[in-house]
């Protein structure tokens, strides 16, 4: 095995930046926010930024680079890596599924914490390997092999677990990133939905011809940061083997979103330049199909740290809360039961 890593054996993160452009033309649309739109902000000496993606949609999107969609499970170099693969039932026909890796709380999701597996709920098999107790403090590092136990991704982009007991068991994320860009300015545009058939028709109901405005913009340059809190990897004091393939996946999954992940959206579709490290110096990371090796390597290194099987099957039954329809739904299913 290679000792890529020697370098980061004192450092306190792990900081690295990639430079992104547009693949087509100049033009990006940031993310946007209800009642805000795009988070435009201003330097002290009067340069306009941009948030080009939030920290908390890196870390979904970190997760879900890692995911084969057409084979519902991990990318095959994560092959042995442990998760919590759920099976949405309606009595015994199962309708759906999910994982710890797609939920957006991850362990914490309604759906991972009441599932069924073996005679009990993920919750309550969770709260005896993480030796939790009312009244007392966590014990911390029963917690930590708790988590990596069942799903040690969750280490890197952190867990709030605010729907166990009294929601003591937090842990703030180890890898963060996003993506800003500088020197912005604003590209206006603007279409329109046609109506072939009623031009004039009721808009609010769907019909008629809508004229819309469009705001993308450019920029003197977009970077992707990336900051792995070594200091805090080290803290959880996990067997070397652990810590090791925790660096590792977390190096992975910024190449890997570098590589697949940055299609943002259908207007924001960007590449990279290069990539650069700023701490610690001479560290630099390593290509794609060498990360790939290596994780592989790592996982290889953990199974007995590991749940067994390393997929960890659990069976969530709908409920009335979990099923209901949207307020929009309801709201349109009552007015329309009052009109009949």
């Amino acid at each position: 095995m290679t000792d890529f890593l020697s370098s980061l054996a004192a450092a306190p993160r792990l900081l690295a930046r990639a430079n992104l452009r547009p693949v087509q033309s100049d033009r990006f649309q940031p993310t946007g926010f209800p009642d805000l739109g795009p988070a435009n902000y201003t330097l002290p000496d009067g340069t306009e930024m941009i948030l080009v993606e939030s920290a908390q949609s890196m870390a979904n999107r970190a997760e879900t680079v890692c995911w084969d969609d057409a084979a519902g499970k991990l990318v095959a170099d994560l092959d042995g890596l442990p998760y919590v693969h759920v099976q949405i039932m309606d009595g015994n026909d199962e309708v759906a599924t999910t994982s710890s890796v797609l939920e957006a709380h991850r362990l914490n999701s309604p759906y991972v914490l009441q599932g069924a597996v073996g005679g009990r709920t993920f919750e309550e098999a969770f709260l005896e390997r993480a030796a939790f107790k009312k009244g007392c403090p966590v014990d911390r590092g029963r917690f930590l092999a708790a988590v990596f136990h069942y799903d040690p991704a969750s280490l890197l982009h952190g867990l709030f677990m605010s729907n166990v007991e009294d929601g003591r068991m937090r842990l703030p994320r180890v890898m963060s990133s996003f993506i800003e860009a500088r020197n912005v300015r604003p590209a206006h545009s603007g279409g329109v939905k046609n109506d072939r058939v009623n031009a004039s028709g009721d808009t609010e109901a769907g019909f008629g011809n809508v004229p819309f405005a469009r705001t993308e913009f450019t920029a003197e340059s977009i970077t992707c940061f990336l900051n792995v809190d070594l200091r805090q990897l080290r803290s959880f004091g996990l067997p070397a083997e652990c810590t090791r393939l925790l660096q590792v996946l977390a190096l992975y999954k910024f190449r890997r979103m570098l590589r697949d992940g940055l299609r943002l959206r259908t207007a924001c579709d960007l590449e990279v330049k290069d990539v650069l490290v700023e701490a610690p110096a001479g560290f630099e990371t390593p290509d794609l199909p060498t990360l790939e090796r290596e994780v592989a390597i790592a996982i290889g290194a953990c199974p007995k740290h590991f749940a067994d099987p390393a997929v960890t099957k659990v069976a969530f039954q709908t409920t009335t809360e979990s099923s209901k329809a949207s307020r929009k739904a309801a709201k349109e299913k009552k007015e329309k039961e009052k009109k009949s």
